[in-house]
């Protein structure tokens, strides 16, 4: 208001109108000085910090939270705290996408001609690639019907080894992606344990040949109890909100398009993943051939 009077070509002196306002001279003398002066090297880091937090959420389809973001900021060489970065994106109304609960809901139960055990008890993570494998089925809804979608997922890496999308629910939907999931490693280890719920695709005759076939070792969880196949159902949370009720599709060919696009380009190239040291499974792999070597 001072400075808009003095523009005005008030008769007023500074001295005056500071003791009209209840202003200190001194501190209004202070304050023009910096005004001046511009931005300090102080606004001008979190300017910059801020633009690079932008950056990285716009990168992520306005997905991540703090603590990716943290990461990303981290191997671009920015020294910063998790607790900044969350400070600043709170300031700025930068907000990430959290899971939500899911809810498994595609399982139709079917009598398993051979009797398959739990062979992971709920140990997702077996510590190494390539022993243990988890695969669910979700419904995706189109301007064509419903489509469905199966993943074969890696229990260590976070990587989704496989992954197909049809009009049925055929057991041929699980079998084509576990033979993804074996033509993209090549020669096994050993026998990788392929985990599932008791939906009648995993407990279909045809599944339990092509297993035998591919040399895996079929495990399911109990009947109606979800979290016997959790691995598998937290992907599901992940790419629901973070992908699916973000789209709509107008058809089963660009439901399939877009989970693949989302699958291979984003989750498992670079979504970071909090189990596996916040960075993507591909890179996550990436390291473990490299010491191995």
């Amino acid at each position: 208001m001072i400075e808009a009077e003095k523009a005005n070509q008030s008769t007023m002196t500074v001295s005056r109108m500071c003791g009209l306002l209840g202003v200190d001279r001194r501190r209004f003398y202070e304050w023009r000085a910096r005004q001046s002066a511009g931005p300090s090297l102080k606004q001008q880091r979190t300017l910059v910090l801020t633009a690079q937090i932008r950056e990285f959420h716009t990168f992520s389809d306005g997905t991540y939270g703090a603590p990716r973001i943290h990461a990303d900021l981290q191997d671009a060489g920015v020294l910063i705290s998790r607790k900044t970065v969350a400070k600043l994106m709170k300031a700025e109304g930068i907000t990430g996408i959290s899971p939500r609960t899911w809810h498994p809901a595609t399982t139709i139960r079917g009598d398993d001609p051979f009797p398959v055990p739990d062979l992971v008890s709920r140990q997702f993570d077996q510590g190494e690639r390539d022993l243990a494998w988890f695969s669910d089925i979700t419904y995706l809804s189109t301007g064509q019907g419903w489509a469905y979608l199966c993943v074969v997922r890696d229990g260590h890496t976070r990587r989704v080894l496989g992954r197909t999308v049809s009009e049925s629910l055929h057991t041929d939907l699980v079998e084509d992606a576990l033979r993804q999931a074996v033509a993209l490693r090549g020669t096994l280890p050993g026998k990788v344990v392929f985990h599932a719920d008791r939906g009648t695709q995993y407990t279909s005759a045809q599944l339990a040949e092509a297993a035998s076939e591919l040399g895996v070792l079929r495990s399911m969880g109990r009947t109606g109890v979800c979290w016997d196949n959790a691995a598998a159902e937290s992907f599901w949370s992940v790419f629901k909100n973070e992908y699916y009720h973000r789209h709509t599709f107008a058809t089963i060919e660009a439901a399939r398009r877009g989970s693949y696009t989302w699958i291979d380009g984003w989750y498992n190239a670079h979504r970071r993943h909090s189990a596996i040291g916040y960075i993507s499974p591909l890179e996550y792999e990436r390291r473990q051939l490299a010491l191995a070597a």
